[in-house]
C-alpha cells in the first residue's frame, strides 16, 4: 500500500470509530426524546464532533472538517444553554451523522460528488441558525451562591451554566476537599470522582488554596448532590474527602416571578443571564478547561422541548442518500496489546521449536543412521508435539483477535429503525439484546445487509399501523426485535416482530402461480416447508408485495448470502401474532476444524462444527418416505442423502455406509460417505471460475501433503437435501 493510501486507511478507520461512538449517543439521546437531555452525553457527542474535525483537518478532509465544526458550534450553544434541545435540533443532528458517512465513503473511494457537496453545504448553514434561543433571567442565579470572587473567576463558561442550573433547581452544592500524594494524586483523583459521579454532578475541579502538605496537592471539587448528606458521606467512606456545604441565598420574590414568566413557554424556553453571550460579564471571554463528568441523573439534565404535534413542520429533510450497504468502511480491528504480547510470546516460542527441528534435519542429513536410531525418534516427536501444542495456542489468540461484538452492527440497524420508523408513520419500539455476543469481523460486516433487509421488511410490511394494530387489540407501538446467542460452535441471531404475520394460504397460491411448486407437492408439503418457499427466487412480485404483505421481497437474496458465510435462514411465524426469522451462523471461517471423508475415490472436508454424530448403516436399513430416502435414528426419521449422487459421482457398491450427521438450528441431515480420514484443522480459500457457482461447495483447503481438497457446504448441503427427492420426482 502507497504512503498516502495507508495514510487515508489510517483516517477512514480513526473516523470510522469516531462516528460509531456518535451514533451510539445519538441513539440514546434520541430514544429520550421528550425528556431531559444527560449533560455527560451531550458532552461526549461533543467531543465526537471536536475530534472529527481536527482529525479530517490533520488528514486534508475540508468537507468532513467544515460539517464538523458546524456541527461543534450548535453542540457547544446547546451543551451551554443557548438553544434548547428540541426536535429540530436532535432531527438535524441525526442527518448530520447520514452525512458524515456519506461524505466518509467518498472519502474511502477516492471520490467526490458535487451534489452531496452541495448538500453538505446547505446543511453546514442551517446548523448556523438552528435551535430555539433561550430567554434570559433578570437575575443571575450564580450571584446567589457565596463563592470567593477568585473561585468564581476561574471558572470556565460551561462550568458557570451548570452551577446556574443546580442553583436554579434547588440542587445542594458542596465544596469536596481531598489532598493527596504527589506521587500518584492522579489515581486519587480518578477514583473520587469514580465514587462522586453516581451521587450527582462533579462541576468543577480546581487546585485548593489550601496547600496538601509538604509532598502533597490538595483539590476543591464542586459538587452538586443528588442524595442527602448521609448518603454523600456514606458513597466516600475510606477516600481523604471532606464535605463543606456551599451556601445559597434564597431567590428575590421578583427575581422568581421573572424566572417563572420566561418559562411559561412550556418547555421552550429557560432561562440565564450567560445565555444571551458567550463571554462572561465585563467581556472577558471565558478560557477554555476540560469538561468535568457529569452523572447520568435525570434530574439535572439539560432540557429538551417535547415533539411537535402532528403536522407541525419541524420535520428533517429527507435523508441525503437512499439506504445504503451497512457494511463497515474499514477492516480495522482493535486489538488490545496484552493479546499481542501474547501472541509475540509465542511466535518466540514457535521460532526455538523451528531452530531444534533444524538441527534434528540436519543431523538426518549428515548421519543417515541417527534418522534410524529410537532417541532421535523420541526428539523428534517431542517437538512435534510442541509444536501442535504452540501453534493451537497461537490459532485460537489470532481467531481471538478477529472477533467483534455483534453489537456494532446492531447499533447501525438501530438508527436505520428510527429513519424508517418515520418514513412509514408507524411506532416501533427495537429490543435489542445480545450485543455482546462475538463473531468473526469479516462474517459481521457481511451480515450488515441481510439483516438490514429484514430489518425494513419487518417495519415496511410486518408490522401494522397503530390504528390497525389497535383495531386487532393489540398496543399502538409495535416490536422488532433483534436477539443474538451463543450456541456452541454457532451464535444464532433472531429478527422477530409482533405484526400480522405470513398469510400462509396466499403463500400456497402464489407458489402454485408462478410455478415454484405444482398443486401436488402443495399437498405434501409440511407447515415449515411452505413457510420457507418465502426465499425462493422469483416468489416476490410487485403484487405479491401487497398481498403479502411484503414478505418474501428479495429475501432469495438473504437467504444466498447467508450461505455465502456458510449460514442458514429459518422462519416462524403465526397468523396475527407476528413473524421470527432464525440466522444460525459459525462464530469463525477463518481457520476450523474439519472430517476428511472419502467419496468415490475423491476427498473432502466437512467443518466439523457441523457434525452432530457418525452413524453406520446396511443398505437394507434405508427406506423410502415420500420418495425420500431415510434412515432411522434412535427412534426419528432423519433425511439422507448420497454424497455421490448429489454430486453427480460413479457410486461404489458397499456392504455398509458411513453416515454424517451434520445439523444446523433444527435442520437434521444424514450424508453417506465410503471412507473417513480423520480430523484437521483447515483453511478455507474462496473458489472462483465455474466451481464458484457449484451448489454444496464453500470453498477449498490445502491438506499440507500438496493435496487440494474441496470444503462442502454444509448449510447448502441441508437445503438441498431436503428438495432432492421432491425435485427428482
Amino acid at each position: 500500500m502507497s504512503p498516502g493510501g495507508k495514510a487515508l486507511a489510517e483516517f477512514v478507520a480513526e473516523a470510522t470509530e469516531i462516528l460509531d461512538a456518535l451514533a451510539r449517543d445519538l441513539l440514546v439521546l434520541d430514544e429520550r426524546r421528550g425528556q431531559e437531555a444527560d449533560p455527560d452525553l451531550v458532552n461526549g457527542i461533543f467531543r465526537a464532533a471536536h475530534s472529527l474535525k481536527g482529525l479530517s483537518g490533520l488528514f486534508g478532509q475540508e468537507r468532513i472538517s467544515r460539517l464538523a465544526h458546524g456541527t461543534e458550534d450548535l453542540l457547544d450553544r446547546l451543551r451551554l444553554g443557548k438553544l434548547l434541545l428540541d426536535g429540530a435540533v436532535l432531527d438535524a443532528l441525526i442527518e448530520v451523522l447520514d452525512a458524515f458517512q456519506a461524505l466518509l465513503g467518498e472519502a474511502a473511494r477516492g471520490a467526490e460528488s458535487e451534489l452531496l457537496s452541495g448538500r453538505v453545504e446547505a446543511m453546514a448553514a442551517r446548523l448556523a441558525s438552528l435551535g430555539a434561543p433561550v430567554a434570559v433571567a433578570e437575575d443571575d442565579p450564580l450571584d446567589r451562591l457565596e463563592l470567593d470572587a477568585q473561585v468564581r473567576a476561574v471558572f470556565t463558561e460551561y462550568e458557570e451554566h451548570r452551577l446556574r442550573e443546580n442553583v436554579r433547581r434547588g440542587v445542594a452544592l458542596w465544596r469536596v476537599r481531598a489532598a493527596f500524594d504527589l506521587s500518584d494524586f492522579d489515581k486519587g483523583l480518578a477514583d473520587l470522582n469514580a465514587r462522586l459521579k453516581p451521587l450527582g454532578e462533579v462541576i468543577s475541579t480546581l487546585p485548593s488554596a489550601q496547600p496538601g502538605g509538604a509532598h502533597g496537592i490538595a483539590f476543591d471539587l464542586i459538587f452538586g448532590a443528588q442524595v442527602d448528606r448521609a448518603s454523600l458521606e456514606a458513597g466516600l467512606k475510606g477516600t481523604p474527602a471532606e464535605l463543606s456545604p456551599l451556601a445559597v441565598r434564597p431567590a428575590a420574590a421578583t427575581a422568581t416571578n421573572a424566572l417563572l414568566q420566561a418559562a411559561q413557554p412550556a418547555a421552550t424556553i429557560r432561562t440565564s443571564e450567560a445565555h444571551s453571550t458567550p463571554t462572561k460579564r465585563g467581556g472577558k471571554k471565558k478560557a477554555a478547561r476540560s469538561t468535568p463528568g457529569a452523572a447520568k441523573v435525570p434530574a439535572k439534565g439539560l432540557s429538551v422541548a417535547p415533539p411537535p404535534p402532528p403536522g407541525a413542520s419541524d420535520s428533517p429533510p429527507a435523508a441525503l442518500t437512499a439506504d445504503t450497504s451497512l457494511r463497515s468502511l474499514t477492516q480495522t480491528v482493535r486489538v488490545d496489546i496484552g493479546r499481542l504480547d501474547g501472541l509475540i510470546n509465542m511466535v518466540g516460542e514457535l521460532l526455538l521449536i523451528k531452530a531444534n527441528l533444524q538441527r534434528l534435519a540436519e543431523s538426518a542429513r549428515q548421519d543417515g543412521a541417527v534418522a534410524l536410531s529410537k532417541l532421535f525418534g523420541q526428539e523428534l516427536a517431542r517437538e512435534t508435539r510442541g509444536l501442535e501444542r504452540k501453534l493451537e495456542a497461537l490459532q485460537e489468540g489470532l481467531l481471538e483477535a478477529r472477533m467483534v461484538p455483534v453489537g456494532q452492527v446492531f447499533d447501525k440497524l438501530a438508527r436505520l429503525v428510527r429513519r424508517i420508523t418515520r418514513e412509514a408513520g408507524k411506532e416501533i419500539e427495537l429490543a435489542i439484546s445480545g450485543g455482546e455476543v462475538e463473531l468473526d469481523k469479516l462474517i459481521v460486516e457481511e451480515l450488515s445487509d441481510p439483516l438490514m433487509h429484514l430489518i425494513r421488511n419487518a417495519i415496511d410490511h410486518g408490522v401494522e399501523a397503530p390504528d390497525a394494530r389497535l383495531a386487532a387489540g393489540k398496543s399502538r407501538r409495535a416490536v422488532v426485535g433483534l436477539r443474538a446467542e451463543q450456541k456452541g460452535n454457532h451464535v444464532v441471531i433472531e429478527v422477530s416482530d409482533d405484526g400480522a404475520g405470513i398469510d400462509e394460504v396466499r403463500v400456497r397460491e402464489v407458489a402454485i402461480t408462478r410455478g415454484i411448486i405444482t398443486f401436488a407437492q402443495a399437498q405434501e408439503l409440511s407447515r415449515r416447508e411452505l413457510l420457507n418457499l418465502i426465499f425462493q427466487p422469483g416468489f416476490s412480485t410487485a403484487r405479491s408485495v401487497s398481498e403479502l404483505s411484503g414478505r418474501g421481497v428479495g429475501l432469495d437474496v438473504v437467504k444466498n448470502n447467508l450461505g455465502n458465510l456458510s449460514g442458514i435462514i429459518d422462519v416462524w411465524s403465526e397468523r396475527g401474532k407476528g413473524t421470527a426469522f432464525h440466522l444460525t451462523l459459525p462464530v469463525t471461517l477463518a481457520i476450523i476444524r474439519a472430517l476428511l471423508v472419502g467419496v468415490s475415490g475423491r476427498t473432502y472436508a466437512v467443518p466439523l462444527n457441523s457434525v452432530l454424530e457418525i452413524i453406520s448403516v446396511q443398505p437394507r436399513d434405508i427406506r423410502t418416505v415420500e420418495r425420500r430416502e431415510v434412515v432411522d435414528l434412535r427412534g426419528q426419521t432423519l433425511p439422507f442423502v448420497r454424497l455421490a449422487r448429489m454430486f453427480a459421482l460413479p457410486e461404489r457398491p458397499v456392504s455398509r455406509h458411513f453416515v454424517v450427521v451434520v445439523g444446523l438450528a433444527q435442520e437434521r441431515l444424514g450424508i453417506a460417505v465410503d471412507e473417513l480420514h480423520g480430523q484437521q484443522d483447515i483453511v478455507t480459500k474462496p473458489l472462483g471460475g465455474r466451481l464458484q457457482s457449484v451448489r454444496g461447495i464453500s470453498g477449498a483447503t490445502d491438506l499440507g501433503n500438496r493435496r487440494t481438497v474441496l470444503v462442502l457446504d454444509v448449510a447448502a448441503l441441508l437445503e438441498e437435501g431436503m428438495a432432492l427427492e421432491r425435485r427428482r420426482a
